[in-house]
């Protein structure tokens, strides 16, 4: 491949007309730089593809980037990002920031001050113009996406959510049940919706209809479980079976029927939604859709190091397959139990 003549600080102060000494602050990451002015050396950095020198701060290292730590649900994302990230020879640096959408504002400064080997992000989308600062740093970025659709140009790792809501709720249908409920997450998250839409397409082919109050969307926490599946069971027709959008929700709903003195899965049946390792050990065990998440974080990491190597990704978005995982959570409902 030739090499492209190098640019210099100095050739973008001249084109710019600022300061080496502004444009030494821009790179740093600090805040008392015009935003005027730091779009403008931003744009000049970009346009000329200038590479920072490594850091000196310290050994490389991948930074990880959550905006909450579950730690039943992020422990394994972070166990795969760890693993790729150590074969590689990096640690890993976590970082918790912003909320379910975005990293806060004063993360991009603070990540270009680091200057990581890459950044692994789990998030819905990163803003445009973090995208572009993270860019003209030469920071490769990759979203781990359980929980959004991101733009077109970011590169993410995700999961099949509609396949996972259409084999959970086949599965019920499957068992006996015709009254079955779904509890997802926020409103406007897509895996929320996809998820759901799963689950309606599952019913619409089976030929069952969809009570509107059957569907709740909830925050993917156990609380909301539990509050929305009471909401589920104080109907006048409850459901038989309820497919919940996570594990954590699914233990809420398992907490709801218990409290109205229902069992599971003899008069309550219920699916989760991720896998995570408590699913195995609460009793009845749950019968859930296992999301790759530890694959998830691997495929970002290897990706994102693929990234810091110069090389460009073959595909900007990759969709790991789920698949349904059985287990006593589930049962006939009572009629037909008996019925059989």
């Amino acid at each position: 491949m030739a090499k492209t003549s190098r640019v210099t600080l100095a050739d973008i102060a001249a084109e710019t007309g600022v300061s080496l000494a502004t444009i030494s602050k821009v790179l740093n990451g600090r805040t008392d730089v015009a935003a005027a002015t730091r779009a403008r050396v931003e744009e000049e950095l970009s346009r000329h593809g200038y590479q920072r020198r490594a850091s000196a701060q310290g050994a490389p290292y991948v930074e990880l980037v959550f905006h909450e730590l579950e730690s039943s649900w992020s422990m394994e994302v972070i166990e795969g990002v760890e693993r790729i990230a150590k074969e590689a020879g990096y640690s890993v640096v976590l970082t918790v920031s912003g909320d379910r959408h975005s990293p806060a504002p004063d993360w991009i400064d603070g990540v270009l001050r680091r200057r990581p080997v890459g950044v692994v992000l789990v998030f819905s989308d990163i803003s445009a113009p973090y995208r572009e600062k993270l860019r003209s740093r030469r920071i490769p970025f990759v979203i781990v996406d359980p929980a959004g659709d991101p733009s077109p140009d970011v590169p993410s790792v995700g999961s099949a959510n509609w396949s996972g809501g259409l084999m959970a709720t086949r599965h019920l249908i499957e068992l006996g049940h015709r009254r079955i409920a779904a509890i997802t997450g926020p409103e406007d998250m897509m895996c929320s919706l996809a998820r759901v839409d799963g689950y309606r397409s599952a019913m619409n082919s089976a030929g069952l209809n969809i009570d509107p109050r059957w569907i709740r969307f909830g925050d993917f926490h156990t609380s909301g479980g539990e509050s929305r599946a009471a909401e589920l069971l104080a109907l006048d027709e409850p459901p038989t079976a309820i497919f919940a959008g996570s594990d954590l929700q699914a233990l809420g709903a398992i907490a709801a029927a218990r409290k109205v003195g229902l069992s599971v899965p003899d008069d309550l049946s219920v699916v989760g939604y991720d896998d995570i390792e408590l699913a195995r050990w609460i009793s009845p065990q749950l019968t859930t859709v296992h999301q790759p998440l530890r694959k998830m974080g691997e495929s970002a990491t290897r990706l994102v190091l693929r990234m810091a190597e110069g090389h460009e990704p073959d595909t900007l978005r990759m969709d790991l397959a789920t698949r349904l995982v059985v287990r006593g959570s589930t049962a006939a409902p009572a009629a037909v139990a008996v019925a059989s």
